[in-house]
């Protein structure tokens, strides 16, 4: 948990290379905005990099799960702007992570209504 909420600051703070630095080199990557997934860590760089050219996303963690197969589940609240400040989302979405030798292997998004 505190690994992951030291990352979420950092994706919050746009300090792209420390939370790259907490994923396995060829982590699988949901591509939430545009649909799709990504593989490795300069995908995953080049895709916030121009996300952040066109929205502002945060995402603030809120409640921590771990499941019996060992994956963390993270509610967080997603709030997302257009660069004018315009609010175009603002919800609570489950993320889902894998891990392997304590560096993010995968990460999926769920409807934090679903299990």
């Amino acid at each position: 948990m505190e690994l992951l909420t030291r990352v979420y600051a950092a994706f919050n703070a746009r300090d792209i290379d420390t939370v790259l630095a907490h994923m396995d080199d060829d982590v699988d990557w949901p591509n939430g905005w545009e649909g799709g997934r990504l593989r490795g860590t300069a995908a995953v760089r080049d895709y916030w990099t121009r996300q952040w050219q066109a929205i502002d996303s945060r995402v603030d963690p809120v409640a921590f799960d771990t499941r019996a197969d060992g994956r963390v589940a993270v509610t967080v609240r997603q709030l997302v702007r257009d660069l004018d400040g315009a609010v175009l989302d603002d919800r609570e979405v489950r993320h889902v992570y894998s891990f392997r030798d304590g560096r993010v292997t995968r990460m999926e998004i769920e409807d934090h209504t679903t299990r």
